[in-house]
């Protein structure tokens, strides 16, 4: 057997089931698309579940993919073994309702001994312990003998079976798996080493997971109709087999990380477990942050940001622990992305945006581990102070939630200094979060989708909206909607009376569904019996589009002909602004560089809101040259063309792909002359000129990393210009100038204002000198140092301690309390000397104990201190307590 490299196991694989007529589909994005059950794609066949559900029509019957995938149950384990991963490739093979048992189980063996050229006597293949069906196939139709061939039994406590899949209600079914043999020197040395050992020897390369039951969850199970196979084989694990080698860290992709991390931290592989436990850990977290960063994820404290930002940070941290002084992260990805862009061009082409990423979000942690550290020194000080030895379980996780510190380096720095950690408390806490986070998240189907009415209906509609704004269908669904509790309930009826609200479905609409960031049409759904004012819709599982809205009049009957007509000058302005939004991303990749990728958008018929990936603030004048860049592509009048082509064809002709869109076989490629050039699905203009003028509104971050641009177009930068035009207008009247004279106005204004506030501080100043003398006469002496407390009238805060100070120089050593009522409220300040300090004296607890007197509270520095207060009516006694605590002190 050859010993393939992986991208060439990948291709073969793919290449070998496109001869059995099955279509190869790019790998799905690994932010999941519909499906609110995942937070991150996990398995081959999780993007295709709508398919294998009958949710949606798939694009054929046979499909093939390698689908990336991330999966985090086991992070804590990554490293510690040469086993877990949480980035690994998925190859399979799907039919939906095509070919079964007899296909995929012939296909397999074809695969790995013909293709692949495995030994037939080291495979052993396994199948569910009651499917006689697969038993004969192996056993008659394969050649393989009954003694290779291991049943496995659902458990009879448990009733659960490895060789039975199943999820909860729904579709499921018996799998058989194809294990080889890897010889004794992988083995346990057991004499009853076989299949289903947990040693290495026999190795699971390829499961056929027979769907041909529906479950209810409670034992029972009915035959499918139209039964599928869900292949399932992992392309790195199918690599160890191949090449030979111990584990998936020595395979020849992950091999050139590993090697690449050995020589920047100047150690070599399996020489010191501890360092080999941070060589695996770092070379499988550089893998997933690379790629999640490609599909769109961006490091943030919630969601899949927080996976990605956890595995960053873990392969930071053990980076420190290997020696590694310098940002590195970035270094590695360029491995990860030379390895990997034979199978995924898309990291090729998003290279500097991965970098840049991985970079900043390195020196972010380094940054916080440093406070961490500081964080932990102090908690390290409380408990030396208190006689602890166990740091608190909320501490512990206060340092890992809120600074991102890690738990195991807590309890490794405070071992070594003889303390440990409250692990209880800690995982407690840890819970606390877990069981929050669980409960937000939406109880779904199978699909991942909220179930619905609509389900049952199976017909898709098809959107003519591209090419018109009204056209006629029959009404196929009526629902009656109603609000409860928060949530829409929907239920079927055949009559939707006068000011009720409800949806509407149809096998054909010209209205635009909300998808892509751009808002859906509004308009009117038309019969000779009523007429249904569609406020918003919504494109369903299946491709059914939703119209939902109120009858305005009559009654809308359900199969009755109707007229739909969008609203034409509301779906003109959103063109506007979407396309408007196409030019914005082309200036802004001109202007800022090529990192440039949109991280989300919106548009209506009111403004455009573009998110894009950016590490900084723009600058006034990049702002105006990206405004400017747009206006001169609105002023060049460029033909605005859509064409329909493969993915294929339009990466070929240049097109940018949009952040988290999936598409299918067939794209719309929106050009703008020369300039832009995008794939989109949206309804746009048919000539830059028609959006008229752009403007932009805002600038600002919306997340680490993310900044967002707010703009409008055409008639409402006309408003915009109008309402700004007014306000300058009754701006100058109200200076009593002309508006061309109005910014030297204000200017001039500020100059006088600015004076006069500066005479108004000499006033007060002069005030607060000239009650000097009469608060002279409270000056007591307490061993040796003066004390004086002294009430003044309408001082502020800035005059207080101008005079504080003044009083220092008159009295030499001293302490000195001033309080003043102004404005309903009370200013307090105090004042020590370096000799009043030396004898015992504190500003700042001097100040905290009259503060309370006044109504107030605060605090300071031993040699100076304020605090407001509400109660003017407490300042004598104020005066007087600190009288009694200076004395305190200086005793």
């Amino acid at each position: 057997m050859k010993a393939y490299g992986v991208n060439e196991l990948r291709r073969m694989y793919l290449e070998f089931f496109e001869s059995k007529e099955h279509l190869k589909m790019n790998s799905f994005s690994l932010v999941p698309k519909n499906d609110k059950s995942l937070l991150l794609i996990n398995a081959g066949m999780a993007p295709l579940k709508p398919y294998f559900t009958g949710l949606e029509v798939p694009p054929r019957k046979r499909v093939t993919t390698c689908q990336k995938c991330v999966r985090t149950g086991d992070i804590d384990n990554v490293g510690k073994t040469a086993r877990h991963l949480t980035f690994f490739e998925m190859l399979g093979n799907f039919s939906f309702g095509d070919y079964f048992k007899h296909e995929a189980i012939a296909w397999s063996w074809e695969f790995l001994t013909e293709v692949i050229g495995m030994d037939k006597d080291r495979l052993y293949p396994s199948i569910y312990g009651e499917d006689e069906e697969a038993f004969e196939i192996w056993n008659k139709e394969i050649g393989v003998a009954p003694e290779r061939i291991t049943r496995f039994y659902r458990d009879p406590v448990t009733g659960e079976c490895d060789n039975f899949w199943e999820h909860g209600a729904g579709p499921c079914g018996p799998c058989s798996e194809i294990y080889y043999d890897r010889g004794i020197k992988y083995g346990c040395g057991k004499p009853d080493c076989k299949v289903g050992c947990d040693c290495d020897r026999f190795m699971e390369v390829w499961n056929n997971v027979f769907t041909q039951f529906d479950g209810d969850g409670k034992g029972g199970y009915t035959e499918l109709a139209n039964k599928n196979i869900d292949t399932g084989m992992g392309l790195e694990r199918l690599a160890v087999v191949v090449q030979d080698v111990d584990s998936v860290f020595d395979i020849d992709t992950m091999r050139a990380i590993r090697d690449k991390i050995c020589s920047l931290a100047g150690a070599t592989y399996q020489a010191e477990e501890a360092k080999d436990v941070s060589i695996r850990l770092i070379t499988d977290h550089i893998r997933s942050s690379t790629f999640l960063i490609s599909d769109g994820v961006m490091p943030s404290n919630e969601g899949r940001g927080y996976v990605l930002r956890r595995i960053i940070r873990r392969a930071a941290r053990h980076g420190r622990k290997l020696g590694i002084g310098d940002l590195f992260m970035a270094e590695l990805a360029k491995t990860v992305i030379n390895e990997s862009k034979d199978g995924y061009p898309e990291l090729e082409e998003k290279k500097e945006f991965i970098l840049t990423v991985l970079t900043k979000e390195e020196e972010a942690f380094n940054k916080t581990i440093d406070q961490g550290l500081t964080i932990l020194a102090s908690m390290e000080e409380e408990m030396k102070t208190g006689g602890k030895t166990m740091l608190d379980g909320a501490d512990a996780f206060k340092l890992y939630d809120t600074y991102g510190f890690p738990i195991d380096l807590t309890e490794e720095i405070l071992t070594e200094k003889g303390y440990t950690v409250d692990k209880d408390g800690f995982d407690k806490a840890m819970k606390v979060q877990k069981d929050t986070a669980r409960k937000a998240r939406k109880v779904t189907t199978y699909m991942g989708a909220d179930a619905s009415v609509f389900d049952a209906y199976t017909t898709p509609t098809v959107f003519t909206g591209y090419d018109t704004l009204v056209d006629e269908a029959a009404i196929s669904v009526i629902s009656e909607d109603e609000e409860i509790d928060g949530k829409i309930a929907s239920e079927l009826v055949a009559f939707l009376g006068e000011g009720r609200n409800g949806t509407i479905i149809a096998d054909r609409t010209p209205f635009y569904a909300t998808m892509g960031g751009q808002e859906s049409d509004q308009g009117s759904i038309v019969t000779e019996d009523g007429e249904f004012v569609v406020e918003n819709v919504e494109k369903l599982v299946g491709n059914k589009y939703a119209h939902h809205g109120i009858v305005k009049n009559g009654i809308m009957k359900l199969g009755s002909k109707a007229t739909f007509r969008v609203d034409a000058q509301q779906r003109k302005a959103t063109c506007k602004n979407h396309s408007a939004t196409h030019l914005l991303q082309k200036a802004l990749r001109d202007i800022l560089g090529t990192h440039v990728e949109q991280q989300g958008s919106f548009q209506d018929g009111e403004r455009t809101r573009f998110d894009f990936s950016h590490f900084k603030a723009m600058t006034a004048e990049e702002l105006q040259q990206v405004e400017d860049i747009v206006n001169a592509k609105i002023a060049e009048a460029l033909p605005v063309v859509t064409d329909v082509m493969s993915m294929e064809d339009a990466k070929k002709s240049g097109a940018m792909a949009l952040f988290d869109d999936k598409y299918g076989d067939s794209v719309r490629v929106v050009s703008m002359g020369d300039f832009s050039k995008e794939l989109c699905g949206g309804t746009h203009v048919k000539n830059t000129r028609d959006i008229q003028s752009f403007k932009i509104l805002s600038e600002s971050g919306v997340a680490a990393g993310v900044r967002r641009i707010e703009a409008i177009t055409g008639a409402n930068v006309t408003a915009y210009y109008k309402e700004a035009e007014a306000k300058l207008v009754n701006a100058a009247k109200a200076a009593k100038c002309g508006t061309d004279a109005l910014a030297a106005k204000i200017q001039a204004m500020q100059d006088e204002m600015k004076a006069l506030n500066s005479e108004i501080e000499k006033l007060k100043a002069k005030l607060a000198n000239n009650s000097v003398g009469d608060i002279m006469n409270d000056v007591r002496e307490v061993n040796g140092i003066q004390v004086l407390a002294a009430k003044l009238a309408d001082v502020d805060m800035n005059g207080l301690r101008n005079l504080g100070d003044r009083m220092k120089e008159k009295l030499g050593e001293s302490v000195i309390l001033l309080a003043s009522a102004l404005d309903g409220k009370v200013n307090l300040v105090a004042m020590a000397t370096d000799g009043a300090m030396a004898r015992g004296a504190h500003a700042g607890n001097l100040i905290k104990a009259v503060a309370v007197l006044v109504g107030g509270g605060g605090g300071g520095r031993p040699n100076m201190a304020q605090a407001g207060g509400k109660n003017p009516a407490g300042i004598d006694a104020a005066i007087a307590k600190a009288y009694e605590t200076a004395a305190e002190q200086l005793a």
